[in-house]
């Protein structure tokens, strides 16, 4: 067999070697044919009976997950199960089998296919993102219709359990009831065709530690069952029926690379100081309240950022004040003093929680979002201000506001956090008085005029992600110009550049939250640059710490000025990798 390679995301770091294990893409098996009269009713049975076994199949796995398991998994589960009752999937297929007298798996198809095209029409990428959850829930109710297991039957799990860490799961798409099934099978890592990395499946795969890797586009039909791959999560790439040569160089490295993750944690509780004695901030991103476990565990000095988005996300109604304050106070009391900082809502057009409420934005960067939308729908900012400001009084809390492009939107900002204070002082209720307000540099309008931001801003967080996208007009979400998506690109360095300036005139912090903080080939180039405070995924922390550890202010600081007075990326690129060997 010939040895080739497919490139996708790689979302979860690791290598992972061994024999692919195909799951069955129900959806492309799915055939249409008449039905004649007298069999509609049997065949409406039929589609109704699938649904209870994929209700039932889902309680199960839900009641069966261990204490340990991450929250947003039970959480994904019951999104599922909350769109099994939703009429569009429920009822309407029931109507097209009556109404065009075609077979069960037909109609659900049909119906699916209407519903993800409402969902391209989503502005917001995260909710955009979530037509795959549709899709999850219709290929196990396919599966079930087909007469598939949904599962491993119990005999074929203890058959393979002394083989598991060496199965590669090789799927069109994996939904997060599935995965989580498999990693208590622990198998070796999963590659799909579809997702992106804020897909749900990239989620559960980081927060799991699986190495892991999506949008292969082709991988399912390009390999066969039980063929050798390798999979490296770093870069994203697959290597199907590896040579012998290879397969030693990647059995070589993955244990290299066990051996590192084995060296990392006895630096997990070494504070991470430069060799001429420069102190450097490590903090964690999280997503859910109970990501702060994994938080501490990395050694993460505090919340650098907490996306309060998940929290409002896979639900028809705005969680209220109440739920919101117990999951921040949840959160500050967890980390017990240390910084808590907690990024306001940062959703998309769509913000409507009914998901049948589509709203349409023909550029989805562009639109209604994150503190645009909080403006513009002022009572749900409101219950959110108080939410964070109650739970300020248990801990360490600072606000986040995301998305600021003019100071107009900060001093609106400023006077409902105001009148959301006064509430509170009418009420009694204990909070934070003098809480800080920071505001995420992620729009290069903002990095211009970080000055000006920095004067009426505590602090301030460059959101590397969505700074990248604006500075070069790249849709990071789409396949066709993601190479372009580049962070050493030079306009995109100096709008980094400005903003770290602007706060050292002003002494305010600023801190990296996207995936920069996270990439340790960009760490010396970063505190070269100035920054002290890099925000990260709680499992980049210790790789992170090692480069600051092996750094020396001096020699950093020189380094990035060559750097930034560099105009052409082709020759910014090697000197990264240069200035990584010293």
């Amino acid at each position: 067999m010939t040895s080739f390679s497919i490139h996708g995301v790689g979302v979860s770091s690791g290598i992972a070697i061994g024999q692919a294990h195909l799951v069955s893409n129900a959806l492309l098996e799915v055939v249409h044919y008449q039905l004649p009269n007298h069999l509609i009713d049997d065949e409406i049975e039929r589609f109704s009976n699938a649904i209870k076994t994929v209700k039932y199949d889902l309680e199960q796995i839900n009641h069966s997950l261990r204490k340990s398991a991450p929250a947003e998994i039970s959480a994904f589960i019951s999104t599922h199960l909350m769109m099994l009752e939703d009429k569009s999937l429920s009822e309407i297929p029931k109507d097209i089998i009556k109404n065009e007298q075609c077979n069960a798996e037909w109609a659900i198809k049909l119906q699916m296919d209407d519903i993800v095209d409402q969902f391209d029409q989503i502005e917001d990428e995260y909710l955009r993102e979530r037509k795959q959850d549709v899709i999850q829930v219709v290929e196990r109710i396919i599966k079930v219709l087909l007469g598939h297991p949904s599962q491993l039957p119990i005999e074929q799990q203890t058959s393979v359990v002394h083989q598991e860490r060496k199965l590669i799961l090789v799927a069109h798409d994996i939904s997060p009831a599935d995965a989580i099934q498999f990693k208590q099978h622990q198998f070796a890592a999963f590659i799909t065709d579809v997702g992106g990395v804020t897909s749900h499946t990239a989620i559960l795969a980081r927060s799991l530690n699986i190495p892991s890797i999506v949008a292969l586009q082709r991988a399912r039909d390009l390999i066969n069952d039980g063929e050798l791959i390798i999979i490296d999560g770093d870069l994203g790439v697959v290597i199907v029926s590896p040579s012998k040569e290879i397969l030693a160089e990647y059995k070589l490295r993955q244990e290299q690379w066990e051996l590192e993750q084995q060296k990392l944690q006895l630096i997990k509780t070494t504070k991470a100081v430069t060799i001429d004695g420069t102190h450097i901030e490590l903090f964690a991103n999280i997503e859910v309240p109970d990501d702060t476990a994994a938080a501490k565990a990395s050694g993460a000095t505090g919340i650098g950022l907490y996306r309060t988005e998940f929290l409002f996300m896979n639900r028809r109604e705005m969680p209220d004040e109440e739920e919101q304050f117990i999951a921040y106070k949840s959160v500050a009391e967890a980390m017990k003093g240390a910084v808590v900082t907690i990024r306001t809502l940062d959703l998309g057009a769509d913000k409507q929680m009914n998901p049948d409420s589509i709203v349409n934005c023909a550029n989805p960067a562009l639109g209604l979002r994150a503190i645009r939308l909080c403006l513009s729908e002022p009572s749900i900012f409101h219950t959110q201000l108080r939410a964070i400001l109650r739970a300020s009084h248990f801990g360490n809390i600072k606000i986040l506001i995301p998305m600021l492009s003019t100071l107009a939107e900060l001093r609106q900002t400023k006077l409902l956090l105001e009148r959301a204070k006064i509430s509170l002082r009418q009420e009694n209720i204990a909070f934070d008085e003098h809480i800080a307000l920071g505001g995420m540099i992620e729009i290069p309008a903002a990095a211009l005029s970080a000055e000006a931001f920095a004067k009426e801003l505590d602090f301030m967080s460059i959101g590397t992600n969505d700074l990248i996208q604006y500075t070069l007009a790249i849709d990071r979400t789409d396949d066709t110009v993601a190479h372009l998506y580049n962070p050493l690109h030079p306009s995109v360095l100096k709008l980094i550049s400005m903003t770290i300036k602007a706060g050292e005139k002003f002494g305010k912090s600023v801190s990296v939250c996207g995936e920069m903080a996270g990439d340790s080939k960009l760490t010396k180039l970063l505190i070269g640059m100035g920054l002290r405070q890099l925000s990260m995924h709680p499992s980049h922390v210790l790789s992170v710490k090692q480069q600051i550890l092996h750094s020396q202010i001096s020699q950093l600081n020189e380094n990035a000025r060559k750097i930034l007075g560099l105009t052409d990326i082709e020759k910014i690129e090697p000197l990264i990798a240069k200035f990584n060997l010293h």
